[in-house]
Parts: C-alpha cells; sequence; structure tokens
C-alpha cells in the first residue's frame, strides 16, 4: 500500500508560540494577583525570578533580571524593570507598617488626655480635703503638731518621730496620746477614703532584743498608730493599712542630727475618692 505524505503546516510554528506566550501570561498574572494579596519579601521576589529565569527562560541568555529580559508574547513587550517595581513597592509597604495607624496615634492621645484629666480631678479633691483638715486640726490646736502635703493621690499628714516614740521603742508615749486622740476625730470624716500610715526611720542601724532593724522597728511603730486610732474611732478597718519602711525613703540628709530627726517620723495618707479603690 502507498503511503500518504503528510503535509506539513506551514503555521505549526507560529501556533506554538502563541500558546507558550499565553501560559507565560497567565502566569504573570497568576503572580501579581498573589502579589496584590500579600506583603512582598524582597529577597523572596528575587528567589522567585532566579527560578523562573532557570526553568521557564523567558529572559535572554545572560539575563540576571526581568529588567534586563523581553517577555515572549505576540504583541506584548515587557514591563520595563518589572523587579524594580516591586522591590520599591516592597520597601514602601515596610515604611508604611513603620509609621503609627492614626487610630492609635488618637487612641493614645484620648488616653493621655483621660490621664491628664484624672489627675487633675484627684488633685482637685486633694487640695479641698487638705483644706478641710487643716481648719479641723486648727480647730483641735494641734496644727503646730503636723505637716499637711498633697499630690493627685492623697493628702498626707506627717508626724514626728521623736513626738510619738521614745528613742528604738515603738509604745506611743504618754504625753503624744491626746495628739493621736484629736488626729482620730479628723480622720473619721474619712472613712470611706483608704487610708495607709507609714513608719520610718533614720539610717542609723538598732538592734537589740526586740527589733532587728530599722525595717521591723518602723514597722512595729506604724502598727502602734494603727491600732490605737482603731481604738478611738469608728473608722472601718478594711479601709486603714500599716507598712514599716524604715530608712529607705527620707525626706531629709541623715548626715546631720536635724536631718536624721526629720526621718524619724510617721506619715499618715488620706487617699481621694480617685485613688481609694
Amino acid at each position: 500500500m502507498a503511503k500518504r505524505k503528510v503535509e506539513e503546516s506551514g503555521g505549526g510554528e507560529a501556533s506554538w508560540l502563541n500558546t507558550f506566550a499565553d501560559l507565560m501570561n497567565l502566569l504573570l498574572c497568576f503572580f501579581v494577583l498573589l502579589f496584590a494579596m500579600s506583603t512582598v519579601d524582597a529577597d523572596k521576589w528575587e528567589q522567585l525570578i532566579t527560578s523562573m529565569q532557570s526553568n521557564f527562560s523567558i529572559l535572554t541568555s545572560g539575563g540576571s533580571t526581568v529588567g534586563e529580559g523581553m517577555m515572549i508574547a505576540s504583541g506584548v513587550s515587557q514591563l520595563e524593570m518589572l523587579d524594580e517595581y516591586y522591590r520599591e513597592e516592597s520597601n514602601s509597604t515596610d515604611s508604611d507598617t513603620e509609621k503609627q495607624d492614626p487610630l492609635d496615634e488618637m487612641e493614645a492621645n484620648g488616653k493621655q488626655e483621660l490621664k491628664e484629666e484624672f489627675e487633675e480631678a484627684g488633685l482637685k479633691e486633694s487640695e479641698d480635703m487638705a483644706e478641710q483638715m487643716e481648719q479641723m486640726v486648727a480647730q483641735q490646736k494641734i496644727g503646730d503638731q503636723v505637716e499637711i502635703d498633697v499630690n493627685a493621690q492623697f493628702v498626707r499628714i506627717t508626724l514626728s518621730g521623736a513626738l510619738l516614740f521614745d528613742s528604738a521603742q515603738s509604745q506611743i508615749r504618754e504625753d503624744a496620746l491626746p495628739l493621736v486622740d484629736k488626729l482620730s476625730l479628723v480622720l473619721e470624716k474619712y472613712n470611706s477614703n483608704l487610708i495607709e500610715i507609714e513608719g520610718h526611720t533614720d539610717n542609723v542601724p538598732i538592734h537589740n532584743e526586740k527589733y532587728e532593724s530599722n525595717d521591723l522597728l518602723s514597722a512595729y511603730r506604724a502598727f502602734a498608730v494603727k491600732d490605737y486610732i482603731l481604738g478611738k474611732s469608728v473608722l472601718d478597718p478594711g479601709k486603714i493599712h500599716a507598712t514599716g519602711c524604715g530608712e529607705y525613703n527620707p525626706v531629709a540628709d541623715n548626715s546631720t542630727p536635724e536631718g536624721r530627726a526629720r526621718n524619724r517620723r510617721v506619715e499618715i495618707k488620706i487617699y481621694n475618692s480617685y485613688n481609694s479603690n
């Protein structure tokens, strides 16, 4: 049987190139979509380009970047410097993330404003409380035996340790009891407020049979004042606390006798309503 020669089609090569070009365009669109849906890492993008170069040969021989090659497609030219474009986009995305989000900035500003308003209101209330206390201690005729100062959290009443206690002792002196009695009447006006009583000493070391350190002595003095006030007033025991601070919060220079005398003290802090919870 005679073999019939198959005629070659003159357009076969062109059809193959068109199909290949369409495939490349689809791949490009696919990767562009991936880029649009995620943040591009510049290093990973370079690795992707290198992989496409070696596997699909879409770049001219010797080309190392997309910017150096020509896209193979019918009537479609290369997007110049495609790799540079994506690198710039990646860098701009990274820099944008470093900028503070406007909403976060507004929230931070709002919190700061609330904090300032809170502190301002607390200071105003503390000043009002201090004014009332000064009037009461004046009526009780103990104004020259106490010091009163304020901040945004509390009013502080300071009593001299030498006035309340004998040296190295934690029992309140008999002649100081009337002072504490009158002070208890003042504190009763603030039964709903948190009250802290702190004992403080100088830095002269102490060691005897009862007190092994200044920390222990200051704690005993604070609790002695607390217990006496609770026994002389109707203050809520759950709202009044005592603590010993030892020598660690001096208000004067411990190198002088006058400074050490000032550091030996008892502080009573009456917190305002904003800080009593």
